[in-house]
């Protein structure tokens, strides 16, 4: 049976993915398949957020009871980079490529703290505390990322 863990750290492996993408067209002077490859990452993102966000962080705190824990860290990490996407999307649409490598830099150094302390501590608790539900809960999860 799949875990949260290794369900939800799939999934930040394809947002990585979607975001090398970007790096890639952005490395080749391709503006455009730049702006539409940062767009697909960034839908992918805040598919992620919204999952754990509406889902995944509230049912871990109502079986836990912690709300001023791991998962209150996570939402504040998720504006800073909810805004940081929206800078270098915003860079990237002006065709302002140095404007947009600067902020996809603070971006991943970001995603990669953000996900190691999801994949090595928030998602290993979720898994320990919710085990009775993991079922039901990856299948929420899996919709929702789905339909994003």
């Amino acid at each position: 049976m799949s875990t949260i863990r290794s369900f939800m750290t799939e999934d930040h492996r394809h947002c990585d993915d979607l975001f090398a993408e970007a790096e890639q067209a952005i490395a080749q002077k391709n503006l455009g398949a730049a702006v539409a490859a940062f767009e697909h990452f960034r839908n992918a993102v805040l598919a992620h957020f919204d999952s754990e966000e509406k889902t995944l962080f509230p049912t871990f705190e109502a079986k836990t009871g912690i709300t001023m824990g791991p998962t209150q860290v996570m939402r504040m990490e998720h504006v800073q980079m909810r805004a940081l996407m929206d800078d270098a999307a915003e860079a990237l649409k002006a065709g302002d490529a140095d404007g947009y490598l600067g902020h996809a830099e603070t971006l991943l150094i970001m995603m990669q703290q953000h996900n190691m302390k999801e994949e090595n501590v928030l998602y290993p608790m979720c898994d320990q505390h919710l085990a009775g539900e993991t079922p039901e809960l990856l299948a929420r999860l899996e919709t929702e990322l789905a339909e994003a």
